[in-house]
């Protein structure tokens, strides 16, 4: 049943295009037909993917070998780490059954054997299949020319940096407005290691949960392109003829080989990640010290976290969540702009059931699911400096824009579900409640299952 709160999702869609548009460096060039064709194409995944039954069993399935997938992980973890993997047999006694999720060994694994998996569908040539595939139906029903169109369907599956390297020769050569594309639908989507590690946080407190996250991940794309195309719009005059030839660069000389590499590529993958959430959270803390000097405001310290959800709580409300979880929502976001989706998704995580509406969670669960970040700023010049050094000067023109451009994307993503009914995503809204903002303290690796501290009214 469409109900106000679905057409206040139109709002957020409006926002995201609007702020776009405003920043556009021809605002004369809008695409109106690729503006409409991208948010139907949005709404119509959503619906088929969760409103007829074969699709919704199939992402049922996926959530099946989700579970599976982890429950296998920790298998090896446990047998390297013995207990330290949260294993039920613990040589002391509990007296906090949440403390035994730790970060470290419940999520990073994971994407160390996604990576492997990765290598390995890709040397059986399931993946590349499946990447061209979805190629083709970017540059038919997109308008993207062949390349660029490869490269963003690598990018969903891939990643922000790995999935333009398999255009890595055309990179040269295409236009201002294609590389800048390439950025923003780098920081819309998400890889597909970290999707399965965002499915194991949420998954105690948002039911389905992969399925939404692999959803967010692809049907963030189509927003990206269509932000990115408003923001620096097509030159067709500037545009040279690209013969599509896929690169060769992910070669493996056997299943095994492939294991390995895809292993070792993981292992960068989930130090990087690491490091970066123990460096940004600990930053934060530093800055949170001495906020804390200030005294408390309305009952709490005054703190990052509170001050980016009064900033993003507007926005949060845009994309259609009722009033009383805004500024938790806002505050969400604020952490995924600045501290990455990771730290984000662990907080929400770790909010327990009843503390905010099933309706937010989901909507904020596509909201958070992208790369924009101001670490993904730094990784994508490193990145694109390697692949097209002769154009870094280019790319730090663009970064910080394509990094706006992929955080609205998510948001027009969580826009485009919060116009669907409810009840397709199997809950009922709940009545309005007063609005609390929860006191977050900046933490590694809470576990979802523990108890998020006591709301504190703004």
């Amino acid at each position: 049943m469409f109900r106000i709160e679905n057409a206040q999702s139109l709002v957020g869609i409006a926002v995201a295009i609007g702020i776009c548009w405003g920043l556009s460096e021809n605002r004369r060039a809008f695409p109106w037909r690729l503006a409409i064709g991208a948010v139907l194409v949005q709404a119509i995944l959503v619906l088929a993917l969760f409103g007829l039954p074969a699709l919704r069993s199939a992402l049922h399935g996926v959530g099946q070998a989700v579970d599976g997938l982890s429950a296998s992980t920790q298998a090896g973890v446990a047998f390297v780490f013995g207990f330290l993997a949260g294993t039920p047999n613990q040589p002391y006694a509990l007296t906090d059954p949440g403390s035994l999720f730790v970060f470290a060994f419940r999520v990073l694994p994971v994407i160390l054997v996604v990576c492997a998996l990765a290598a390995l569908l890709w040397h059986w040539r399931i993946l590349r299949w499946i990447t061209q595939g979805f190629g083709v139906v970017f540059e038919k029903t997109m308008g993207l020319r062949g390349p660029p169109a490869l490269a963003t369907a690598a990018t969903v599956f891939m990643g922000q940096v790995e999935g333009p390297i398999f255009i890595r020769s055309y990179l040269p050569t295409l236009s201002r407005s294609e590389l800048f594309m390439l950025l923003a639908v780098g920081m819309s989507c998400v890889s597909g290691s970290t999707m399965v590690a965002y499915a194991t946080i949420l998954k105690d407190v948002l039911p389905n949960a992969a399925s939404h996250v692999l959803t967010a991940s692809i049907i963030s794309a189509p927003a990206g392109v269509l932000l990115a195309r408003i923001l620096v719009p097509r030159v067709p005059e500037s545009e040279v003829s690209l013969p599509l030839e896929a690169e060769q660069d992910k070669v493996y000389e056997s299943s095994v080989d492939a294991l390995i590499k895809g292993t070792t590529d993981g292992l960068s993958i989930v130090l990087n990640v690491a490091a970066t959430l123990i460096v940004f959270v600990a930053l934060v803390a530093m800055v949170n010290g001495i906020l804390g000097m200030l005294g408390q405001v309305h009952g709490a310290p005054v703190s990052v976290e509170r001050i980016l959800g009064f900033i993003f709580a507007p926005l949060a409300w845009a994309l259609g969540i009722r009033w009383a979880d805004a500024p938790t929502a806002g505050s969400l976001l604020g952490v995924k702009l600045v501290l990455t989706e990771f730290t984000a998704f662990i907080r929400m995580g770790a909010i327990p059931n009843g503390m905010i509406d099933e309706r937010t969670r989901v909507i904020m669960t596509y909201a958070l699911c992208g790369f924009a970040n101001i670490a993904s700023v730094g990784i994508n010049v490193a990145g694109y400096s390697v692949l097209v050094p002769q154009r870094r000067g280019e790319i730090m023109g663009m970064v910080w824009k394509a990094m706006m451009a992929g955080f609205l994307a998510t948001c027009l993503t969580a826009s485009v579900v919060g116009v669907m009914p409810s009840e397709l995503f199997g809950h009922e809204p709940k009545p309005p409640a007063k609005a609390t903002v929860p006191v977050l303290k900046p933490t590694l690796a809470p576990s979802p299952a523990a108890s998020a501290p006591e709301p504190v009214t703004p």
